[in-house]
């Protein structure tokens, strides 16, 4: 049985695996999710995608973007834990090289990760990043 001091371990995994993301390094991260055909994933690089195999390809993806980078800090906004299922709601913090630019830079996004147990471990169902972590003009919403 899956129990909150699992998902709290997972969470801890799961920091540490976006440490390795951020250094270019995916597959810890992919580590994390189940590998359903349910599973889902919306990154700030495009848009969601649905299934394992779409999911591992924006990962690597994502991983990619990013060079010589870590995890500096990640803020539980909320947490929702029962035996069957789990949401997290965070703000992550990192620091690295992205794209082609040669400076470390910060990198602020909001996330919200669901998880539920599979064969006995916690695996992310869905989760969503997007870098909207202050406040923006209603404009800021309008796709030109």
């Amino acid at each position: 049985m899956t129990t909150l001091g699992d998902v709290d371990e997972f969470i801890q995994q799961l920091t540490l695996a976006l440490g390795e993301l951020m250094k270019g390094n995916p597959e810890p991260v992919k580590k994390c999710y189940s590998q359903g055909q349910d599973v889902t994933l919306g990154d700030p690089f495009g848009p969601f995608v649905r299934g394992w195999e779409q999911v591992a390809t924006v990962i690597d993806h994502a991983a990619s973007q990013f060079r010589n980078g870590e995890m500096v800090d990640t803020e539980t906004v909320k947490s929702y834990v029962t035996p069957e299922f789990a949401c997290l709601v965070t703000v992550e913090r990192a620091k690295a090289k992205v794209g082609g630019e040669d400076a470390v830079t910060p990198i602020n996004v909001r996330a919200t990760t669901l998880m539920a147990p599979e064969d006995g471990e916690w695996k992310i169902v869905h989760r969503h990043v997007d870098t909207i972590t202050t406040a923006r003009p209603a404009e800021s919403v309008i796709q030109r």
